[in-house]
């Protein structure tokens, strides 16, 4: 009816949406718990970082804001012992740049963006690579980063999946609310 005001939300469809909103965050800081499990994978914890905030700025932005890529950031530098603010460095300028060109990456196939995404891997992993160079003062081995950009590039398929049908239902969650 018309001017009648709308029921409130109840406890529970808070809690959902309060649920959805922190979905996006808390996955990818549990898989970056997860990956520091000894599994034999060096460098496994930014490879599973990187594709989480990549997938989530150009598929769901606002569920990323940048404070919350700061933390991530941060909890991936504790985990990892890297130089504190090289990877929340690393992961806000992949969060801005996927972000900035996420009109164009979300209407593209799923080559077309995993293509993109390993061009982010690269320039991630060199800029990390830079990092630790200028905060180290001596240059680091190329061999790692090459291995977490492959690593990252090659896991981006399964994680993309995943978070492709978490993504779609929250849509449809969304839409029946």
């Amino acid at each position: 009816m018309k001017g009648r005001p709308l029921p409130s939300p109840g406890l529970l469809r808070r809690a959902d949406a309060l649920a959805r909103a922190a979905f996006p965050a808390g996955a990818t800081a549990v898989l970056l718990v997860l990956a520091t499990m000894p599994v034999g994978l060096p460098g496994a914890v930014p490879a599973i970082g990187l594709p989480c905030i990549f997938f989530w700025s150009v598929f769901r932005p606002a569920a990323l804001p940048p404070p919350v890529v700061f933390g991530l950031g941060l909890l991936q530098d504790l985990l990892t012992a890297a130089p504190i603010g090289s990877g929340v460095l690393v992961l806000l300028l992949v969060h801005g740049l996927a972000t900035h060109w996420r009109r164009f990456l979300a209407r593209q196939s799923f080559l077309a963006v995993w293509l993109a995404y390993c061009g982010f891997a690269a320039g991630a992993a060199g800029l990390d690579w830079a990092l630790h160079a200028v905060l180290g003062w001596q240059l680091p081995p190329v061999p790692p980063g090459l291995h977490q950009v492959a690593l990252s590039a090659g896991l981006y398929p399964s994680i993309a999946f995943l978070l492709t049908r978490a993504h779609e239902a929250m849509r449809r969650a969304e839409s029946a609310s």
